[in-house]
């Protein structure tokens, strides 16, 4: 199938700035671009209206650009908790999505919806997990999600403790089993 021509009325990653004219495959344009009116097809009515209407789109998109980097500035280095059951290794029963990730910002005083999270593969172990959060098409924060069992144990990780089980084995120190076991012989033999 031939691409199709829109033209961009934001900045898509990985696409184009707005205003620029760009090719992509029907599907992508009709799932994507199109019903979340991120472009618009480019027939000769559609460019002199955005022609037309540039200078407008262009102060809207600077002005909501600029809202982001406010809100950016005010909320940098947000960090929020969430809680889930997991074994004993660390490995999650379930797994931390987009969407959760978004509740808890929302609840830390950022209201975000889903699509803003940038989460390449859902969140499996316990432990801080650097994400990604687009305000704009072109600002975007970070945001620390700590994954823990239980608030005590969150607090622990971002004083940047161990918390596993199998952590804390490891930070146990060695006691030698030779040790022991002559030890333990020593406690049964009678003494003469």
């Amino acid at each position: 199938m031939a691409n199709v021509e829109l033209i961009l009325l934001q900045r898509v990653e990985h696409l184009g700035q707005m205003g620029e004219i760009v090719k992509v495959k029907p599907g992508y344009a009709r799932n994507y671009l199109l019903p979340q009116l991120k472009a618009i097809r480019a027939s000769k009515a559609n460019r002199e209206r955005f022609e037309q209407q540039r200078a407008q789109l262009e102060a809207q998109n600077l002005k909501r650009r600029e809202e982001a980097e406010r809100v950016a500035e005010r909320v940098g280095g947000l960090s929020v908790v969430v809680i889930r059951q997991a074994g004993e290794s660390g490995s999650l029963y379930g797994s931390v999505s987009a969407r959760d990730i978004a509740e808890a910002t929302t609840a830390a005083g950022l209201t975000i919806n889903r699509d803003q999270v940038v989460l390449i593969h859902p969140i499996k172990a316990l432990g801080l997990v650097p994400v990604r959060v687009e305000l704009h098409p072109e600002v975007s924060i970070r945001v620390t999600v700590n994954v823990a069992r239980s608030a005590e144990e969150a607090e622990r990780q971002a004083r940047g403790e161990r918390v596993s089980a199998a952590e804390e084995a490891d930070a146990q120190p060695d006691i030698d089993p030779a040790a022991m076991f002559e030890a333990e012989l020593e406690a049964e033999l009678p003494s003469a």
